[in-house]
C-alpha cells in the first residue's frame, strides 16, 4: 500500500504542550491523544510516545485503584486518578495499586466511558 503511514501506529510523534518539557516514561495528552514520552523533550518540541501498551505512571497520592478499574488522565496535576468528570479515560488498571503506592500499573485502551 502507498497510503500506509505507520502498520503498527503504536508510537507517534507529538508535541509537548506543558511548561518545563517531559521526562522520559511520563504520560502526556495531546488534544485526544494520550501518550508515554519515550524520551525527555522541552516545551514544544516533539517526542515520539507510545500510545498502546502496558506502564507503570503516577498516580494521586492516597488513592487505591483496584485491578480492573478504569482509570483517567488529570492532566492539571500530570497523573492518573479514577476520577472521571473532568478527566480523560486512558486505560485500565493492570495490578491493583495500594494507597500508600506513588504508581500505578496501567494498560492503556481507549474503552467506552458506558462500559459498553
Amino acid at each position: 500500500m502507498r497510503n500506509c503511514i505507520r502498520p503498527d501506529a503504536r508510537s507517534i510523534p507529538m508535541v509537548v504542550p506543558y511548561a518545563g518539557g517531559i521526562l522520559s516514561g511520563q504520560g502526556m495528552l495531546v488534544g485526544a491523544f494520550f501518550g508515554v514520552a519515550a524520551s525527555d523533550a522541552a516545551q514544544n518540541a516533539s517526542v515520539d510516545c507510545e500510545t498502546r501498551g502496558e506502564f507503570e505512571l503516577i498516580k494521586e497520592p492516597a488513592l487505591a485503584i483496584s485491578q480492573g478499574a478504569r482509570v483517567f488522565w488529570d492532566n492539571t496535576n500530570r497523573r492518573i486518578t479514577t476520577t472521571a468528570t473532568g478527566n480523560f479515560q486512558v486505560g485500565l488498571c493492570t495490578a491493583a495499586a495500594l494507597a500508600a503506592d506513588a504508581t500505578v500499573r496501567v494498560m492503556l485502551a481507549r474503552v467506552p466511558a458506558s462500559g459498553a
